[in-house]
Formats: C-alpha cells, structure tokens, sequence
C-alpha cells in the first residue's frame, strides 16, 4: 500500500494513496497521523491495507495533490532520523578527489550520522538557504521507516522479524562548503544539513515486488536539475550495507523506536555511466578527469527533480520536486 500525509497541524492528516498516486483517502478512524498508525502497526497495518485494496478495486477518493504543495513528507517530523552512506565507492570517490586514503573499516563497519527530524520538507515545498555561498547540493537517496527495533538485533533478525515498514525517498540536502570546516572539528555534521526533503508517499515493500530484495531497492533513482537529467544510478547495485545491515548497525547499542528513520546514503554506481545522484560527485569525477570542477553548485531558482519508476515506467513514490530560494 501507499501512505501519504496531507498538511494539516505539525504532523499531518493521515491519507491511504491509490497505486496510480491519483486518490487518496483519509482514514482518521483508523489512524489520523503516520506516527499513530507505525506506533500501532501490526494493529492498523491490516485495517489500512483493506483501504488500499478497496481503492485500488475502485473505490472513489479525493484527489491526490502531489503537485499543489498539500502534500507533508510522509513523516513531517520523527523521533529519529539517520543517514548512512551506504554506497562506499562513493565514499571513496570523495576522498579520493581530496587525494586522502579511505581507511579499510569503511568496507565493514558502516557511517552513520544523525541528522534533524523536527523539520522536514513536503516533496514540493522550496529549499530556502541564506547564501548560494554555502554550496548547496542535493543528494538523491532512498530511505526505510522502522518499527521498534530492540537494542542488538542483527541484520537478520531485521528481516525475519520485517522491522521495515514503509520505505521513501530522500533529497538530503547538504551544504558543501560547510561541510569540511564542521568535520575538521570531529563532532560531526549540523549546520551543513538543513532539513531534509521527502517523497509524497512512502510504500510498503510488497508494493516493489521483484524489485525489493528484502534489503535493497533494486532500481534507478533518477535526479534532474532544471530538467537536465543529473544521473540514474541503480539503488541496488554496489550498495556495501543493505538497510538490514544499516539498521542493525544504528541499533547495537540502543533501541530504536517505531517511526525511525534511515537512510541509504547517496546512491552512487562504480559504472560512472550511469551519473550521479548528487553534485559533489559530478564535480569529484571532473576534478579527477579534468584537474578541476566545472559543474557548479546550486542557484537560486534551480529546481531538483528526484523520482523513482518501476519497470513498466510507473512512478512510485511520486516526485520530490523542489525549487532553492533564498531564505
């Protein structure tokens, strides 16, 4: 099934999205927001899916404005959102650029880091930033929303035991000329990681059928900016840690509580033919082919598509489509 959350208050009005993302229904009865139906999942998910069924057997429904900014993130705000950086190689690319070497544990034990959860941004709201000086970039990921998680599950148990809800995208913002003098300090990022932008919906991994592997979405994440296409890498190729093993990581030593956030990190392909999901990237390839960087950072009035499309060339999880402005 497919949930959304429409705007309404601080955490939105819960709504259950037709497959084709054209209707929608509320459902306050069951639940009347995302984070009330995950607290009580196993109860609510069967009541929502009946939903889903009689939508999608044609049920009438309100219609669905993805496009008219009415749409919240699917969690306008969360108890807990991580990031990881799942696809090394893209790691690796960094630091290669900057002429330093990765240390081995990087392949084996994941990088994870805790980013804002009190303020995310609707799939179509404007990324407002204070200075194009601040290098802003988008990066294009793919993201799970959790149950409770006990303290020391391993990736297995994640999959045996379904810990994985609902999964969306993500445009992670990032601010890249702040980014080095925040790690220098080593404490980690914050202001360099303003709120974080979501798609429409957020599925059920049985919506991705073949195409969810129990841990990896196996398909291209495509990225736009003003309509040029950035890149298309596969979500499931060269992804080091799968979300199991991401969740598993974030949970060795605590709890993790129902509406959890995590994220894949950049998606990123060894084949470079397949371009980028962020422009740090891009710029990284051309500092190594070229000797310097040509592709800018973002404007003012730039616009950043991020969709995903299922092999019949169905959008799934609707479309982040955000313009950056000047706050």
């Amino acid at each position: 099934m497919k949930l959304a959350s429409l705007k309404h208050g601080r955490d939105g009005r819960l709504v259950v999205v037709s497959r084709d993302l054209a209707r929608c229904v509320p459902v306050p009865e069951i639940a009347a927001t995302m984070q009330q139906a995950l607290d009580r999942w196993e109860a609510i998910a069967p009541q929502l899916q009946a939903v889903s069924d009689q939508l999608n057997d044609g049920q009438q429904g309100e219609a669905f404005p993805a496009g008219s900014g009415g749409v919240a993130a699917p969690l306008p705000r969360a108890h807990q959102w991580a990031d990881g950086s799942a696809y090394v190689n893209h790691v690796e690319l960094v630091r290669k650029a900057r002429g330093a070497e990765m240390p081995a544990s990087f392949w084996t034990d994941p990088l994870v880091y805790q980013g804002g959860s009190d303020d995310f941004l609707g799939p179509t709201d404007e990324a407002r930033f204070p200075s194009e000086d601040l290098g802003i970039d988008l990066e294009a990921e793919v993201a799970v929303v959790t149950g409770d998680v006990p303290m020391a599950t391993s990736a297995e148990q994640v999959r045996v035991r379904r810990h994985i809800h609902l999964l969306m995208l993500v445009n992670d913002w990032t601010l890249r000329n702040l980014t080095a003098p925040e790690l220098a300090k080593g404490f980690g990022f914050y202001q360099s990681k303003p709120a974080t932008g979501f798609s429409p919906v957020a599925v059920t991994p049985d919506e991705l059928g073949a195409a969810w592997d129990g841990g990896k979405v196996l398909l291209p994440l495509a990225s736009h900016v003003n309509s040029q296409r950035l890149g298309a890498p596969d979500a499931g190729v060269d992804m080091t840690f799968d979300f199991p093993a991401l969740i598993a990581h974030c949970a060795r030593t605590r709890t993790l509580g129902a509406g959890t956030i995590i994220g894949s990190g950049t998606v990123s392909n060894l084949d470079r033919s397949k371009g980028s999901s962020c422009l740090a990237e891009r710029r990284m390839l051309e500092q190594l082919s070229d000797g310097k960087p040509t592709t800018p950072f973002l404007k003012f009035g730039d616009r950043v598509r991020i969709e995903m499309h299922d092999a019949q060339g169905h959008s799934i999880f609707g479309a982040i489509d955000q313009r950056v402005v000047r706050a």
